[in-house]
C-alpha cells in the first residue's frame, strides 16, 4: 500500500514564539495532514544546532535543541506562572533572538522544577539513565563557560575532564543540572508529540547525519574514533568533490572516522547513535548514505574540497551488525548525487529504500517518464533543492512545454502546475512519496530551505506564518492520495 508524507522541518512550523516547536502548531499540523490523507511527516535533525544553524553540524547526536521546547506546554505543566509573551510572526527565524527569548523562560521553569519534588518523577529518573545525559550537561556547561569556544580550545583541565575526571565540577553543579533539565523537557515534549502522531497513524521520519561535528560531545568523549590530533584538531576532514552544487566541492569540515578503532569496539559508536534515533523516530533517514561505501577525505590544510581521495568504509560489516541489533528500526538510504554502482549494491543488499527526485529524474521526452522502483521514496525535491516552482521557472521554454505535454499525455490536468507535480509524484511506482510542504503550496525561491555549499542567513530559516492554505487543500490532497493508494 502506497504511503504519502510531507517534508517540513520542525522549525518551519508556524510557531508563535519565533520558530516552530513542540506546541499547538505541531499538534494542529498533525491533524491537518491526517485529514489530507498523509501517513508520514519527515523532519530534519532535532539536535543542538551548531555552526551556521545547520542541523547537520550539531553539538550532539543524542541531545535536543532547547529552541524546540514549547513555552505554552511549560505553562500548562505548571512550570511557568504565566504564559510567555507572543512574538511577531515573521517568515524568517532569528535564531539568536529565539534562543535568548526562550532561555529566560526555561530558567524560570528550572527554578520552579527544583522547588517541588513532585515534578521529579520516575520519568525524570529514567531519563537520567540515558548514557549521554550527564556528559552532555557537562559539555554544554563548560562550552558556555568558555564563551562557546570549541572543546579543543578549552583550558587543559576542562578539556581533559572527559578522560581523567580530575577537574572539579562542584561549582558548576547547578548549571549542569539546568542543562539536564532542559534535555528532559525536550525529550518529554518530543515523545508526547510523537505519540500523538502515532495515535493518528502518522509516522515520523527522522534524519541522522553521517558525520558529527568536531565541536560536539560525540567527538569529545570518543576522540579515539576520529582522525584528530592529541590536541583535538582535525587531521582529515569530510566533504564531497566538485559537483553540480559547487565547482570547488563542499568542504564540510567534519572530522573523518577512524574506522579501524570503531570496528575494534564492534561498531558500538554507530549502533548507539542509530538505536537512540530509532527511539526518537519511526523511520530513520541515513543522510549521505554513499559514505558507508566510499567517502571523500580532505587534508584539513586544504581550503577547498577539490583535492582529496576516496576511501573505503566497512559498510557491509556495519550493516550486518545493524541488521542483527536494530532489526525493528526502518532505515532510508539518502543515495543522491554522483554515485558509483557499489553504493546501490550495498543499499539493495540490505533492502533499504533509496530516493528518487523528480527535479533530477523526470524524463519528459522518454517512454519511462521517471524510474522509481517500488522499494524507493519519490520526492519532488529535498531540503537541499530548489522548490519545484523555482526549479520549473528556471527551465527553458522547450523543457516546460515537454513537461506540460507529459502531464496532458498521462491525464494529469490540474489547475496549477505544482498540483500536477504533486499528482505525478503520487502516481509513481515508489512505495513512499514525500513532498516538501513548499511544493504542495507552490511556493518559490523565497521558501527554499537550504542551498548547499553556502553560508547564508536564509539557510534553515524559512518559517510558515500560517497553515490556512494547507487546510484549504485537504480534500484535494486526500482525493489524489486515495486514488493512487495501490
Amino acid at each position: 500500500m502506497k504511503k504519502a508524507g510531507i517534508l517540513l522541518p520542525l522549525q518551519s512550523l508556524n510557531g508563535e514564539n519565533g520558530i516552530g516547536d513542540f506546541g499547538k502548531a505541531a499538534f494542529d499540523f498533525i491533524d491537518i495532514i491526517k485529514k489530507s490523507g498523509f501517513d508520514m511527516w519527515q523532519i530534519l535533525p532535532l539536535n543542538p544546532l551548531g555552526y551556521g544553524n545547520s542541523p547537520y553540524q550539531p553539538y550532539s547526536s543524542f541531545a535536543g535543541d532547547e529552541i524546540y521546547i514549547s513555552l505554552d506546554l511549560l505553562y500548562e505543566d505548571g512550570l511557568l506562572e504565566k504564559k510567555a509573551e507572543k512574538v511577531e510572526q515573521k517568515e524568517r527565524i532569528d535564531y539568536n533572538f529565539v534562543r535568548k527569548f526562550k532561555e529566560k523562560y526555561l530558567k524560570i521553569a528550572y527554578e520552579n522544577f527544583k522547588k517541588t519534588k513532585e515534578n521529579q518523577t520516575k520519568a525524570y529518573e529514567d531519563f537520567l539513565k540515558f548514557d549521554f545525559v550527564y556528559n552532555y550537561g557537562v559539555f554544554i556547561t563548560l562550552k558556555k563557560e568558555n564563551n562557546l569556544r570549541s572543546w579543543n580550545e578549552w583550558p587543559d583541565e576542562m578539556k581533559n575532564w572527559i578522560v581523567d575526571k580530575k577537574f572539579d565540577l562542584t561549582p558548576y553543579e547547578d548549571k549542569i543540572n539546568y542543562e539536564i533539565f532542559v534535555q528532559y523537557i525536550f525529550y518529554k515534549q518530543w515523545m508526547n508529540l510523537k505519540s500523538y502522531a502515532n495515535e493518528n497513524n502518522i509516522k515520523i521520519v527522522g534524519d541522522i547525519p553521517f558525520y558529527v561535528g568536531l565541536d560536539s560531545l560525540d567527538v569529545w568523549e570518543n576522540q579515539q574514533y576520529f582522525e584528530i590530533t592529541k590536541e583535538g584538531n582535525p587531521k582529515l576532514i569530510a566533504g564531497v568533490p566538485p559537483d553540480n552544487f559547487s565547482a570547488t566541492g563542499q568542504r564540510w569540515g567534519n572530522p573523518i572516522y577512524n574506522w579501524e578503532k570503531i570496528k575494534e569496539d564492534d561498531f558500538s559508536f554507530w549502533i548507539n547513535r542509530l538505536a537512540y534515533n530509532g527511539k526518537l523516530y519511526d523511520i530513520v533517514r541515513l543522510d549521505h548514505f554513499r559514505a558507508f561505501d566510499t567517502y571523500w577525505v580532505i587534508d584539513s590544510k586544504n581550503e577547498t574540497a577539490i583535492e582529496g581521495e576516496w576511501l573505503f568504509a566497512p559498510g557491509y560489516e556495519l550493516f550486518e551488525k545493524i541488521k542483527k541489533d536494530l532489526k525493528d528500526v526502518e532505515f532510508i538510504a539518502e543515495d543522491l548525487g554522483e554515485i558509483r554502482p557499489e553504493v546501490f549494491e550495498l543499499r539493495d543488499y540490505f533492502n533499504l529504500k533509496g530516493m528518487v527526485i523528480i527535479q533530477t529524474d523526470i524524463r519528459a521526452t522518454e517512454k519511462n517518464y521517471i524510474y522509481a522502483p517500488e522499494n524507493s521514496i519519490c520526492y519532488t525535491g529535498t531540503h537541499d533543492n530548489k522548490t519545484i516552482m523555482d526549479w520549473f521557472e528556471d527551465l527553458s521554454e522547450e523543457e516546460k512545454e515537454n513537461i506540460n505535454k507529459l502531464f496532458q499525455k498521462i491525464g494529469i490536468r490540474n489547475e496549477n502546475i505544482y498540483d500536477n507535480f504533486f499528482e505525478f509524484a503520487i502516481r509513481c511506482d515508489s512505495e513512499y512519496v514525500i513532498i516538501p510542504l513548499q511544493d504542495i503550496l507552490g511556493l518559490g525561491k523565497e521558501a527554499r530551505i537550504n542551498t548547499p555549499a553556502t553560508l547564508d542567513e536564509k539557510n534553515w530559516s524559512y518559517k510558515f506564518k500560517s497553515m490556512e492554505k494547507l487546510k484549504e487543500k485537504e480534500e484535494f490532497l486526500k482525493e489524489i492520495i486515495e486514488k493512487n493508494r495501490k
